[in-house]
């Protein structure tokens, strides 16, 4: 796994005086689940917008899929997928128009759209809801297709913003699931997730206090740094210091 995929050097976010991500630095590879851990006002949100070419930093540099996110935002989300628990799906969509519209968007043909898209639906058992609205799923039913959507043009890099708030355990697990098989078909996973358990299922976890990267390794490496039992305790360690709130 040597491929660069996400690569971050010095970038840094201002709004006037306030600066709410300071010079981070880290290198995500293909096929790696990185997991992108902050309290609220870390400013972890606003990297990833930088990342996902929604805001344009205000000095370093930066590449997501090759692509520059100073100069390039719109190829970069062409060539991303993204997911969170705020922004999923259309509830007044059914599943398979949900899909077409998406698809669309991310430049599908309609043949290319329409083998995908059975796909997806036979691998999650969802054949028989295709035409049924999407406000009438269960949440976890909506967070894993919004998974499937979100890779449906089979991206290199899938963002995925505390995607799994507010779902049981087993669909928890389930979704984890989708995470390791995109992940071993080459899929990049950057997420953020305010389950700690879920911060032992990374490859490697970088945690930010007060827009800065406080550390960056594998969940193994960090329990050993801080001399902690669970990623639970690194991340209160750390955190513990911090000077903004949300």
């Amino acid at each position: 796994m040597n491929d660069v995929v996400i690569s971050v050097h010095d970038l840094t976010k201002r709004f006037g005086t306030f600066t709410a991500v300071n010079r981070i630095c880290f290198d995500v590879f293909r096929g790696e689940i990185f997991g992108f851990l902050g309290a609220n006002g870390a400013g972890k949100t606003t990297a990833m917008r930088m990342l996902c070419g929604l805001s344009y930093p205000s000095s370093g540099h930066g590449t997501v899929a090759g692509f520059d996110v100073r100069t390039e935002g719109e190829q970069i989300k062409r060539h991303i997928g993204y997911m969170s628990q705020r922004f999923s799906l259309y509830n007044d969509l059914t599943v398979w128009e949900n899909m077409n519209l998406f698809a669309g968007i991310y430049g599908l043909s309609k043949r290319e759209t329409e083998a995908r898209s059975l796909r997806l639906l036979d691998r999650l058992d969802f054949s028989a809801e295709k035409g049924t609205l999407v406000g009438s799923l269960p949440l976890g039913w909506k967070q894993k297709l919004s998974f499937a959507i979100a890779t449906i043009h089979r991206p290199e890099v899938v963002f995925l913003d505390e995607p799994t708030g507010g779902v049981d355990p087993v669909t928890r697990r389930q979704f984890w699931e989708m995470i390791y098989e995109a992940a071993d078909h080459g899929t990049t996973i950057f997420v953020t997730t305010h389950y700690m358990d879920e911060a032992e299922y990374c490859s490697r976890v970088s945690i930010m206090v007060d827009g800065e990267i406080r550390a960056l390794d594998t969940p193994t490496r960090l329990k050993e740094q801080f001399a902690a039992q669970s990623m639970d305790e690194v991340f209160r360690l750390l955190a513990r210091g911090a000077k903004r709130g949300e």
